[in-house]
């Protein structure tokens, strides 16, 4: 076991020999000094781990030597340890970084506690995540066996993010290959449990079934209105359960969760169906029928999510909602910056609804980019990159405002994504669509039933361009591609991000109520 170095300076050290003798014996070598000046010095000669320091010192004090301390070196955690319980040393010993604070007259496991806190942390999280999870894995794989409801599924899935995102924490990846292949049997598992409920979810009135993207708005968005403070609904375009929980922290600076809850996402999981259902409050088959001015179907080449706004005015018309709404969709940092800016003027409105779509933009990229690729080459990295946007962007600061001003937020999204490894061969015709997760068309041929198949589509409310119009979705972690320049084509997009099929990950989607703070 590994030995840590401590330099503890208190001008009384003798008499806290007792104390040095029983870290000995715990493993760990003091140097002792008596001041802060030869603390520095110390600091200066020698590396490590932790310094002990006595905040009451002749000459230098514990204050001083700190800052001089963390100005040479700002990542060595210290210990400020003081006779004085005043607020504004505590105060000022925060500020300046410290790692623990402890009060005199000092307990030896309090010193311990203290040590393994700063210096074994990581190890014994490590540690006690691995075992849990082992514990934890057969119960896990058990569920799969059984007939999990709607509700169940949803608990398996954020149990799995819990324990990677544990992993990830530590650092530590002697379990994730282990957990990598119990998401890779779940989502198997997930995939027949869509197969054998989802038609009944659409048709069925009676049916035990989750809310789904066309109730969302009539569900938990508009009931907000009718409280005293602006609602402000934003939708995060891909924002999937593991990177809600990564940004979640930032939020909660700001705002206290009210409800922490979930729905899941139509099929095709894609903008096109999906968020235009979540604005509509309509299934895309029923879109297409009723709104047939603005739906926008896969033989046209129009952008399909240019009407959002036009099926958010029809749906609080429908709803008979007389209330003042806004919507703005962000697609680009400058529009951000204005959105900000214009927070002060939306605070008179009932609601707002903000699109931003920086996350899909990072998924797409990442197809695309060679650099962001390399930056994000897995979920990790991707849930880093996420944390890392959120921090820098005007979206933030659109947060922070809709705090001050004691609105109520509701976060989404859409859909999520899940990075693609096994490609699926398929062939179609010149007309079918270029989705990788879903195709549309007629006479789509395909060797294999490993995939969710929509012969009938009105069976699932979706729109069919002719008799014979049909489709497939891809389930788990595969992609579909074309026999034509296959290895390239299989080359190009495995391992990217890509939605429009069943799995846990595009399918489960958080649904976040917060109040500011501020009320």
């Amino acid at each position: 076991m590994q030995r840590y170095n401590i330099l503890w300076a208190d001008d009384e050290i003798d008499l806290l020999k007792p104390h040095i003798m029983f870290l000995d014996k715990k493993g760990y070598d003091v140097t002792p000094v008596n001041s802060g000046a030869d603390a520095i010095d110390m600091c200066d000669k020698q590396n490590f781990d932790v310094v002990f320091l006595d905040e009451n010192m002749p000459g230098m004090s514990g204050l001083q030597t700190l800052n001089q301390i963390k100005s040479n070196k700002p990542n060595l955690p210290v210990v400020m340890i003081t006779k004085s319980e005043e607020e504004q040393i505590m105060e000022e010993a925060i500020g300046a970084k410290i790692a623990d604070y402890l009060i005199k007259p000092l307990n030896p496991n309090q010193i311990l506690l203290s040590v393994k806190k700063i210096l074994d942390n990581k190890r014994l999280v490590t540690e006690r995540t691995n075992l849990n999870y082992q514990q934890d894995f057969r119960n896990i794989s058990m569920a799969f066996s059984e007939n999990l409801s709607h509700s169940e599924w949803a608990d398996v899935y954020k149990k799995l993010i819990f324990y990677e995102l544990a992993m990830d924490s530590t650092g530590n990846r002697d379990m994730s290959e282990v957990l990598e292949m119990q998401k890779t049997e779940a989502n198997s598992n997930f995939a027949r449990f869509i197969n054998n409920q989802y038609e009944g979810w659409l048709n069925n009135p009676d049916s035990n079934k989750p809310l789904l993207s066309h109730q969302l708005m009539k569900k938990k968005v508009f009931p907000a209105t009718e409280g005293e403070r602006p609602v402000f609904f934003l939708v995060i375009d891909n924002l999937r359960y593991d990177q809600w929980r990564v940004i979640e922290p930032i939020i909660t600076e700001y705002f206290n969760i009210e409800e922490e809850d979930h729905y899941y996402s139509i099929l095709p999981t894609t903008t096109a169906y999906a968020r235009n259902a979540i604005f509509s409050g309509m299934l895309p088959s029923d879109m297409a029928k009723y709104h047939s001015d603005i739906w926008v179907g896969e033989d046209v080449d129009e952008g399909k999510n240019n009407y959002e706004e036009e099926f958010l005015q029809r749906q609080l018309k429908k709803n008979n909602l007389n209330i003042k709404a806004s919507y703005q969709k962000i697609v680009h940092t400058n529009q951000g910056k204005q959105m900000v800016d214009s927070i002060n003027n939306l605070v008179t409105n009932d609601l707002n609804v903000i699109v931003y779509n920086f996350v899909d933009m990072l998924s797409h990229a990442r197809t695309d980019m060679a650099m962001i690729r390399e930056l994000a080459p897995d979920e990790s990295a991707y849930r880093s990159i996420t944390h890392s946007w959120l921090l820098h962007s005007p979206l933030l600061e659109a947060i922070k405002k809709i705090a001050d001003l004691n609105g109520k937020l509701i976060i989404t999204t859409d859909h999520g994504t899940i990075r693609v490894k096994k490609p699926f061969k398929i062939v179609g015709d010149r007309n079918t669509n270029t989705n990788l997760r879903y195709k549309q068309g007629k006479n789509l041929g395909y060797d294999g039933h490993d995939l969710f198949e929509a012969p009938k589509p009105e069976n699932l409310f979706l729109p069919k361009l002719n008799v014979s119009t049909s489709y497939v979705f891809a389930q788990e972690d595969s992609f579909f591609a074309y026999p034509n320049n296959y290895n390239h084509y299989v080359k190009y997009y495995r391992d990217t991000f890509q939605h429009g099929g069943v799995s846990l990950e595009e399918m489960i989607i958080p649904i976040i109520s917060l109040n500011s703070k501020n009320g």
